[in-house]
């Protein structure tokens, strides 16, 4: 008798579990749109710049929103882990950033601000209503949705260039210190090293910092390198590397 009930509790259980995820699926989209509301209405920042815990009244006078509506964002927020509801001793709750929170800010050391911004705007998103069309045999999906691929859209939009590249900064932020810790050895001997579509030259910067004594070449499209930063010991070079690449004792790929 035991051994059917706890038979019947697993089965009670495993259902549960599917429509758990029978929501995420078809829920799945509402994560990203309303952490890219906080990243929009700068819910992260402002909480950071007070220094200490918030209360809704507080956040929203901030933010010139109305409470009630912040306060469902919130809640969301928390239940997320990205924020921490506390309460003082007088039932006042506040609200704190949490170690995933500090990644959408916009300042912060591993922010992924212009990464979010990347992939939940609307061209980066337009494409996914193709993938089935892709799939069976049909246009890359970016240029079904677009007209054109992903780099002749970004020369002719400076805005979607820069907001990508600034995504693949992104990425190597969190990335490139890693290869640095985990594979210094690689490095050694290299005098000169070329970044194959290197975007802003974020990657290659922190590698030639990590390694002053190699020379950086940053190669990517026209249109990316020809507002890059300055960036000490990087040489930002244009060109198509479908065509040629920059001579280098070693290429860099990400």
């Amino acid at each position: 008798m035991g051994e059917l009930r706890e038979k019947d509790q697993l089965l009670v259980k495993e259902e549960e579990d599917v429509e758990v995820s029978v929501w995420k699926y078809v829920c799945g989209f509402v994560e990203m749109a309303v952490v890219k509301c906080a990243v929009e209405l700068e819910i992260f920042d402002v909480i950071e710049n007070h220094g200490i815990p918030m209360t809704i009244n507080e956040l929203s006078a901030a933010l010139a929103c109305s409470s009630l509506f912040l306060h469902r964002i919130v809640r969301f927020f928390v239940h997320q882990k990205l924020l921490k509801e506390r309460s003082s001793s007088d039932g006042i709750k506040s609200y704190d950033l949490t170690p995933l929170s500090h990644f959408f800010t916009r300042h912060g050391e591993h922010s992924m601000v212009d990464l979010l911004l990347s992939q939940s705007s609307p061209i980066m998103l337009a494409p996914w209503h193709y993938l089935s069309g892709r799939v069976q045999n049909g246009p890359p999906a970016f240029e079904a949705a677009h007209g054109e691929n992903i780099w002749e859209y970004a020369s002719k939009h400076p805005e979607h260039s820069e907001l990508f590249s600034g995504a693949m900064a992104c990425d190597a932020r969190l990335s490139v210190p890693a290869i640095v810790d985990g594979c210094a050895g690689l490095f050694d001997g290299i005098n000169t090293i070329v970044d194959v579509g290197g975007a802003n030259g974020t990657a290659l910067g922190m590698l030639v910092k990590a390694f002053p004594w190699i020379k950086g070449i940053n190669f990517d499209l026209p249109h990316v390198v020809s507002v890059a930063p300055e960036i000490n010991g990087v040489e930002h070079v244009c060109g198509d590397m479908f065509e040629a690449v920059p001579k280098a004792e070693a290429a860099f790929l990400k």
